[in-house]
């Protein structure tokens, strides 16, 4: 990787940095004026954007870029710490045909989706006597407002907590199981209100930092690392991190006590945050994955497909043009009002039930149709990873969208 260095601060670049494209022909091109701006700011030193790239605010949804001594609130993402999780349980799959409805029975019980979404009485962790909370203002009014009313608790949109069937292909020593059918949980959700309010304080702050960037530049703005909002976004965006974590957890602790299930192995990922790594060069930088996986060497992870379609349990190769990163799904391919317009019920539901699929919940703009073709994305980054298992969907639960009717 050729050595780029941070301009001095303000000085936009005329033309972006080149940056490496996986899936190139699955990438709209509004994605890629997106990854440029990223690539153009004073601050940026190497960028890659995955296969399942499209539209995001600021960076896009599959960007990855390398920044030094600088965090951008809008890089991570509204739903800082929007991760996955995969409980895979000493069950065969088989169950969920004989007792298909007391799984559903223990989804509907012991989940809850929407932005209100909370639990009465609230659930406990530890996570709530994490000493971060009381590092500024905001994180104390959050922890009452918002992190101990929701904690356990999913979003709306594209998260999830479904039952499934796990196979596995090679045995992985980290994932410890031997190949074979498992029945398994997975779950995809982030840090609720708390990292939303973060990521809105602080985007905002940066903004007001740098009325020198352009309109199509703004969302993109900065907060140095040496400086104190700097400094308190990091605290508050790593503590957003582990109340995310705490949310799947709770979500799988419970499910499984209800369920009457032995968890074997547990495999979890973020792909909405910012992680201070190395390059190739040595130089500290802070890596954004913006709906991006962790692939270092090794790591384990997990990409999903559609709630109809197949996801990967992944072993990272550690590919430095990618920045140690890969794919966090299929991506869209029809924005959320495109795919109310385009996909009927019936459409959707002839190709669940095709495929064995059970939904429990779920808005129209999250149909497998509105999702590039998973396969040809896991194809389009075979360098990135090593697929060590398949997760096929079978009850799937999410929260309702009113126009799907």
């Amino acid at each position: 990787m050729t050595k780029v260095s941070a301009t001095t601060k303000g000085e936009v670049r005329q033309t972006p940095l080149p940056y490496a494209v996986w899936g190139e022909e699955h990438i709209d091109a509004a994605s890629r004026a997106q990854m440029d701006n990223a690539m153009r700011l004073p601050v940026s030193v190497a960028g890659a954007l995955m296969p399942d790239a499209h539209v995001g605010y600021g960076l896009p949804i599959g960007g990855v870029l390398a920044t030094e001594d600088a965090v951008i609130p809008y890089a991570v993402g509204v739903d800082i710490a929007c991760r996955m999780r995969l409980s895979v349980f000493d069950a065969p799959p088989n169950l969920l045909d004989q007792q298909e409805g007391r799984f559903e029975k223990v989804l509907r019980e012991n989940t809850r989706f929407g932005a209100g979404a909370e639990w009465k009485p609230p659930r406990e962790d530890p996570i709530l006597d994490d000493p971060d909370w009381e590092a500024t203002p905001l994180l104390r009014h959050l922890k009452e407002t918002k992190g101990i009313p929701q904690l356990g608790t999913s979003g709306s949109g594209n998260h999830f907590v479904e039952f499934g069937q796990l196979e596995v292909v090679e045995f992985d020593p980290q994932l410890g199981l031997q190949p074979g059918k498992y029945l398994a949980l997975l779950s995809h959700s982030g840090s609720r209100g708390v990292g939303f309010q973060i990521a809105d304080h602080y985007s905002k702050l940066a903004r007001q930092l740098h009325p020198e960037l352009s309109k199509d530049l703004a969302h993109l703005a900065w907060l140095d690392t040496d400086s104190e909002a700097g400094q308190e976004y990091w605290v508050a965006m790593n503590l957003a991190g582990r109340f995310a974590s705490a949310n799947h957890r709770i979500i799988h602790k419970q499910i499984a006590k209800a369920a009457g299930l032995e968890v074997l192995a547990t495999v979890e990922n973020h792909h909405n945050f910012a992680w201070e790594e190395a390059l190739p060069d040595g130089r500290r930088v802070y890596v954004h994955r913006k709906g991006a996986t962790p692939a270092g060497k090794g790591v384990l992870g997990v990409i999903p497909g559609t709630m109809g379609d197949v996801g990967y349990v992944v072993r990272g190769k550690g590919n430095p043009a990618s920045l140690n990163s890969a794919s966090h799904g299929a991506g869209r391919q029809m924005s959320r009002n495109e795919a109310f317009k385009n996909i009927t019920k019936k459409m959707r539901d002839e190709y669940l039930r095709e495929r064995g699929v059970k939904l429990l919940g779920g808005g129209l703009d999250e149909a497998p149709q509105a999702y590039k073709n998973i396969n040809e994305v896991m194809a389009a980054q075979s360098d990135l990873v090593d697929i060590i298992a398949r997760f096929k969907p079978r009850l799937v639960m999410m929260t309702d969208d009113p126009r799907d009717i």
